[in-house]
């Protein structure tokens, strides 16, 4: 699956990785062990990427966390509706692991 490659690569690089399920699950865990980053993917079960983003950006402790959505939809819309829930970046599949991996180098900048 997607979600254990991300894993697997993440983890090849040296990144402490953190996985969730689902919307509801992850929403849980970002409350508990506020990463240096996010990244969502846009169709998750229970909620939403879209949704996990809104409700992250209303938390104070965690609000500020950059998110990074993924989507397999490359629609103009969607993209925009990422943005304006409050994704840092969006990133369309399919991808290749190195665009992930430099994207992810960029947004988590000095915190990685």
């Amino acid at each position: 699956s997607v979600l254990v490659s991300l894993e697997y690569l993440m983890r090849r690089e040296g990144y402490e990785v953190c996985l969730a399920r689902d919307g509801d699950e992850a929403l849980a865990m970002l409350r508990q062990e506020r990463p240096n980053l996010v990244i969502l993917d846009e169709m998750m079960p229970k909620k939403t990427g879209f949704e996990v983003c809104r409700a992250l950006r209303t938390e104070e402790a965690i609000g500020g966390t950059p998110v990074l959505m993924l989507t397999a939809k490359g629609r103009d819309t969607d993209v925009a509706k990422g943005l304006a829930v409050g994704a840092d970046a969006y990133m369309t599949k399919p991808f290749s692991t190195r665009e992930l991996l430099d994207r992810v180098r960029e947004m988590l900048g000095d915190r990685g």
